[in-house]
């Protein structure tokens, strides 16, 4: 199942507040996929740190899709 966290009107820090409590709620398999108008260097540092994977795809309209697993 994916997390779908549309951050693209909200205001930091809370897209990554949602992203690393939706990754500490996921099940074996599952994703989370945030929508945000700018790439998020704090959030792929948190990733990083937790050991997560993320793919990060710029749309036509300048949303960025970042899809993220959570460490296993």
């Amino acid at each position: 199942m994916t997390t779908v966290i549309d951050g693209r009107g909200m205001e930091p820090p809370e897209p990554l507040q949602l992203a690393l409590q939706a990754l500490d709620e996921l099940a074996m398999g599952d994703d989370v996929l945030m929508l945000l108008y700018c790439q998020p260097q704090p959030l792929f540092a948190a990733l990083k740190e937790r050991g997560c994977t993320w793919t990060d795809t710029l749309r036509a309209d300048g949303t960025r899709e970042i899809r993220i697993q959570q460490a296993r």
